[in-house]
């Protein structure tokens, strides 16, 4: 990923989430999702939320009380998209014309509909542009 300044609204998906809360999963990724998480202005979905809270109970052991804290960090701190038949439409348009699976276009869709600029995830392809106006960012990739 080039030095430049981070776009002005970025979505940023669950893998990257995960890298910030769990360093020891690849500590030179979660340090590049913490810069980045800190750096950005950001939205995200409840799609999100849900995934981060799920791997979190799992992977690193949370309680249930550090999940409604993160939960609420989450609420004051971010826009949150929530997924309505709109989105789940365009999610589906968005299926038949780059064939993402069901969740990833979830993610996509939020995120346009979010107006972001960027979809943080290392989980598509890097350097994808979706609709001119969305860009999809690996940013792990030197």
């Amino acid at each position: 990923m080039s030095s430049a300044s981070p776009p002005k609204l970025a979505f940023v998906d669950t893998n990257v989430w995960l890298y910030a809360f769990i360093a020891s999963q690849d500590p030179n990724k979660s340090a590049r999702a913490r810069d980045l998480i800190r750096q950005s202005d950001i939205i995200i979905s409840s799609q999100v939320i849900n995934e981060v809270c799920v791997n979190l109970l799992k992977k690193a052991q949370f309680d249930e009380s550090g999940i409604r804290l993160l939960i609420n960090s989450f609420y004051n701190r971010y826009r949150i998209g929530v997924i309505d038949q709109n989105l789940l439409l365009k999610s589906s348009e968005l299926r038949e014309n780059w064939q993402f699976s069901f969740w990833d276009s979830l993610i996509v869709s939020s995120a346009l509909a979010g107006g972001a600029e960027v979809l943080y995830t290392e989980d598509m392809t890097d350097g994808l542009s979706i609709e001119n106006r969305l860009k999809i960012t690996n940013p792990f990739v030197p």
